[in-house]
């Protein structure tokens, strides 16, 4: 999942990241992964429309739309607001990737979706992709009247049935804009739950299978932490190790899935994640899945794959309150 070039000081270099990404010394931000985007559509096999619609002006911010096939017109639907992973370096909302599964997820959950497109590190640290994140949810609460500036979530956003879900990164940012929904608040919306895949959640003192990873990897994740925020008090800091966060107990919603890989170097972090919680005092409901013989967000690899649909069909059963 991660490496970390111990070569990182060849002469222009600054810092290697591969396979995520490469600064130099002059500046310059070379991006391995994640670069390629496609355009919205009508997706051919599941007919779920797809628009790009911007929820910034200020920050010249878009997302993605996502509306199922058949929609009653009388009809609202959840509010599925996905956030992409990637390392909080690379990735967009309209990569193939994510342009895919969120597809997928559209017309299997029967929601209307928002694919958040945020700036991404080191150009923007956190936290702004966490500020951005919030800023779309504020964009769709504006819809809470019916007279919001897109048509889609006007009609068809039912903003009591809001779900925040992002994989790796994704999942950490989803978690942090819960938190903040918890203290802060927002006038007619209702965030009901969060779905977080494989969340990049991290720590000082190695915990479980980190134990025996190599010493690189590790080096790795934190190095990615430490780029994504460098003003960070470390990997025990409750942004990355929300274990450490005193007001846990605040998480904004009523319930929460968590889906780790066995696999997945971070997998003891997501099953941590969800033990703390528990113990919080944070009154609500939590759903765990591991997925056998799977690695980091292989949802997004193969997609059509048995355990990714029955990952996919988990989810739907979270949204919709079916057990």
């Amino acid at each position: 999942m991660f490496s970390y070039n111990m070569d990182a000081a060849k002469a222009d270099v600054a810092k290697d990241l591969s396979p995520f990404i490469i600064l130099y010394k002059d500046g310059r931000i070379e991006r391995l992964i994640g670069n390629e985007i496609v355009s919205p559509s009508q997706d051919p096999k599941s007919d779920v429309l797809s628009k790009d619609v911007i929820y910034s002006k200020e920050a010249r911010l878009s997302c993605r739309l996502y509306l199922p096939k058949g929609v009653d017109p009388n009809k609202k639907l959840p509010l599925l607001i996905y956030i992409h992973g990637g390392g909080f370096c690379v990735e967009s909302a309209f990569s193939p990737a994510y342009h895919n599964y969120v597809n997928l997820l559209v017309a299997e959950a029967k929601v209307i979706a928002i694919s958040v497109d945020y700036r991404r590190v080191p150009e923007h640290p956190i936290p702004i992709p966490y500020d951005d994140s919030w800023a779309a949810l504020k964009w769709a609460a504006s819809h809470v009247n019916g007279d919001g500036p897109e048509e889609w979530l006007n009609k068809h956003a039912d903003l009591s049935k809001v779900f925040l879900a992002g994989d790796s990164a994704g999942g950490n940012i989803a978690h942090h804009v819960a938190m903040r929904f918890g203290q802060e608040k927002i006038i007619g919306v209702n965030v009901a739950g969060i779905v977080l895949i494989n969340p990049y959640f991290w720590g000082e003192e190695p915990i479980g299978n980190e134990v025996n990873e190599l010493e690189r990897v590790l080096k790795g994740i934190s190095a990615t932490w430490h780029l994504a925020c460098p003003k960070t008090s470390g990997c025990d800091d409750p942004l990355i190790n929300p274990t450490y966060d005193p007001n846990l107990s605040s998480l904004g919603c009523s319930k929460v899935f968590v889906s780790v890989a066995e696999k997945d170097l971070l997998r003891d972090r997501g099953l941590l994640y969800c033990e703390t919680l528990k113990k919080s005092g944070w009154v609500g409901v939590i759903e765990t899945m591991e997925v056998k013989g799977e690695g980091h967000v292989f949802h997004l690899f193969k997609p059509a794959s048995d355990n990714a649909v029955a990952m996919l069909k988990k989810i739907v059963s979270f949204i919709h309150g079916q057990n």
